[in-house]
C-alpha cells in the first residue's frame, strides 16, 4: 500500500496527522467550531500548534466546552482559578482575552444573524484555493486575513492580528494551504463548491 502523502508540517505525531487529515482545511460553517479555533488561535500565539492540540481537551474543559455564553461571563476570579491549571496556557493576557472575545462573538453573531455569515464574508462565501508546491510558498497573512484583522478588532476582539486570522482561516478551510502534493489538495479543493451566503 502506498504511504499516504501529507503537508511536511504535521510530521509523524498521531495527533498533529489526525488534525492534518481530518479538520485542517475543510470548510467550517459551524459557529461552535469557528469560536473554538479563534479562542485556540489565540492561545497559540507564540508557541507551536502542536502545543494548543495536545492542551486543546483540558482547554474545553477549562472553557466550559467553548461555551461563549458561559466564557462571557468569567469573572477575575475565574481568571485566577485558570492561571492555576497547570493543563492550559497560563497566560492571563490571553485568558483575559478569551472573556473579551467571547462577548465581541456574541455581539458579532447577533448583528449579523451567526458568525459563521461574518467571518466567511471576508473570502466572499467561497474558499480560496491556493496551489502552493512547497512550505515555502506557505504565506503568513493575506490581504483578507489583514482585513479580517481590522474589522474585528474594531469589533472589540483582540489577540486576532493578521497573522493570527490567516491562521484561522487555514484551520477552517476559508484558505485551502494544503501543498498540491498531499493527497488532502485534492479532496478539500472538491469540498469548496458550496457557497455560503454572506450579508
Amino acid at each position: 500500500m502506498q504511504a499516504a502523502v501529507r503537508c511536511e508540517w504535521c510530521g509523524s505525531d498521531p495527533l498533529y496527522v489526525a488534525y492534518h487529515d481530518q479538520e485542517w482545511g475543510v470548510p467550517s460553517h459551524d459557529d461552535a467550531h469557528l469560536f473554538e479555533m479563534l479562542i485556540l488561535e489565540g492561545q497559540q500565539a507564540g508557541l507551536s500548534w502542536i502545543t494548543i492540540l495536545k492542551k486543546r481537551e483540558n482547554f474545553r474543559e477549562a472553557l466550559d466546552s467553548f461555551d461563549p455564553e458561559r466564557i462571557a461571563r468569567f469573572t477575575p476570579a475565574h481568571i485566577e482559578k485558570l492561571m492555576g491549571n497547570a493543563g492550559i496556557i497560563r497566560n492571563r493576557l490571553k485568558l483575559n482575552a478569551a472573556v473579551k472575545n467571547a462577548r465581541a462573538y456574541l455581539a458579532a453573531q447577533e448583528a449579523f444573524g451567526g458568525f459563521d455569515r461574518y467571518v466567511w464574508s471576508f473570502v466572499n462565501g467561497q474558499p480560496i484555493q491556493h496551489n502552493l508546491q512547497s512550505l515555502a510558498q506557505l504565506p503568513a497573512t493575506s490581504p483578507e486575513a489583514d482585513a479580517m484583522s481590522r474589522a474585528l478588532k474594531q469589533r472589540g476582539f483582540t489577540f486576532v492580528g493578521p497573522t493570527i486570522c490567516y491562521a484561522f482561516m487555514q484551520a477552517v478551510g476559508m484558505v485551502n494551504d494544503h501543498v498540491c502534493a498531499c493527497d488532502r489538495y485534492a479532496a478539500i479543493c472538491a469540498l469548496g463548491n458550496s457557497p455560503v451566503q454572506v450579508p
